[in-house]
């Protein structure tokens, strides 16, 4: 079967809740996709920074097969040998004491919001059922109703109601703003470090600093979605380490599988995850023996083969080079690592599409938003290849 072929089949049975390029990938390596007409492509999305260490990597690969050999699923009724050196190994990296495993990215940031509801009141003694918690403008954790209760999107939210109560919405980037929104009920303020889905909008400086400052002072916790900035994709370990902060709860997932299966988690100290008493929180699936093995094997690759530094040193080179094209299209090119956005004047999807017709595959987001995040095992040479066809698009009329 041909591309088109397979476009109509999905189209006619699929849900159309999603508008992708029209390329048919079946199979990968690295940071090359080829579709099912055998053409070749350079993946600049890392399928939102799921794929940090590369698609198919050989040692998660290894891994994923080698226990799914021996148990792939006991729930939580057992315990298994995999899941305590997950733990182990998470605290280790991350400097949590405690970790609490779930699947997705939605499921993890809403176990961190009844979490922080939870602390509010044990330990903080909010009245019960009176918690709040604040947010940010233009925020993306995630799809769930409670989730989109708080996005600022219309298209997130419209027709999804009614929604869930307990939020609080100021401006992204504003301290100040969320200083002044926290009242004696406030449990939390939860925040992407850099908002990737909304464009790869980078805060001030000083900005996550400030907040970590006021929610100390003020008996708050500070909770960082890292779920696309985390795991090595900006050139440290977290975003948030760009401003030395320790945020009490940070919320990952995306690259902790390597792209092989659905892992996410939360990761918070005992006095705030110790709170989970059995039976008020769980997930069939979440912390498998085969997840914890995939995930094992996916942090070990982030560590030796130092993809945060990878991605400090050849993202600082690739936004160098895309900030040199002379383009009447381009507002602004902006990043962090290997996670770039390249701002136009005008709609992006064109130029996506001008791109994965010279074998690039890259995403708008927002409209006027070219993301630029290939896998962080990218090397100079394929960037090199790269710019070319990207300074060609970028000029077309």
């Amino acid at each position: 079967m041909n591309t088109q072929e397979f476009i109509e089949i999905e189209d006619q049975y699929g849900a159309h809740n999603y508008h992708p390029l029209d390329v048919v990938i079946e199979k990968a390596e690295g940071v090359w996709v080829y579709d099912v007409d055998g053409k070749k492509y350079l993946d600049c999305l890392s399928a939102y920074s799921a794929v940090n260490q590369g698609h198919v990597h050989p040692e998660i690969l290894k891994a994923m097969l080698d226990q799914a050999k021996r148990v792939t699923l006991t729930s939580r009724a057992f315990r298994n040998d995999q899941l305590p050196l997950l733990y182990k190994e998470l605290s280790e990296m991350t400097g949590y004491e405690m970790s609490l495993p779930m699947n997705s990215g939605a499921e993890a940031v809403e176990t961190a919001v009844k979490l922080a509801r939870k602390w509010a009141y044990v330990v903080k003694k909010v009245p019960r059922h009176q918690a709040e918690i604040i947010v940010v403008g233009n925020n993306f954790h995630g799809r769930t109703v409670t989730i989109v209760s708080f996005s600022t999107e219309p298209s997130y939210r419209d027709d999804f109601g009614p929604f869930t109560p307990g939020f609080v919405i100021v401006n992204y980037g504003d301290a100040q703003a969320i200083e002044g929104a926290i009242t004696p009920n406030t449990a939390a303020v939860m925040l992407e470090p850099i908002q990737g889905e909304a464009g790869v909008i980078i805060p001030p400086d000083g900005y996550l600093k400030k907040v970590s400052e006021i929610c100390k002072k003020n008996n708050v916790l500070f909770i960082a979605d890292e779920i696309q900035t985390g795991l090595c994709r900006t050139g440290k370990l977290f975003a948030a380490h760009y401003e030395n902060v320790h945020a009490d709860i940070t919320i990952v997932g995306k690259a902790l599988s390597g792209g092989f299966y659905p892992v996410s988690a939360v990761l918070a100290d005992k006095s705030i995850l110790g709170l989970f008493q059995p039976g008020e929180h769980g997930s069939t699936f979440g912390g498998n023996p085969l997840a914890a093995a995939v995930a094992r094997a996916s942090l070990k690759v982030l560590r030796e083969e130092k993809l945060a530094e990878r991605a400090a040193e050849l993202g600082t080179y690739f936004m160098e080079q895309l900030s040199e094209i002379p383009s009447p299209h381009v507002k602004e090119v902006r990043g962090r690592g290997l996670l770039i956005a390249v701002e136009l004047h005008t709609k992006a999807r064109r130029f996506c599409e001008a791109l994965k017709d010279r074998g690039i595959l890259a995403k708008e987001t927002h409209d006027n938003v070219i993301r630029f995040a290939p896998p962080l095992v990218i090397d100079k040479e394929t960037i090199d290849w790269a710019l070319p066809a990207i300074r060609e698009v970028l000029n077309i009329p």
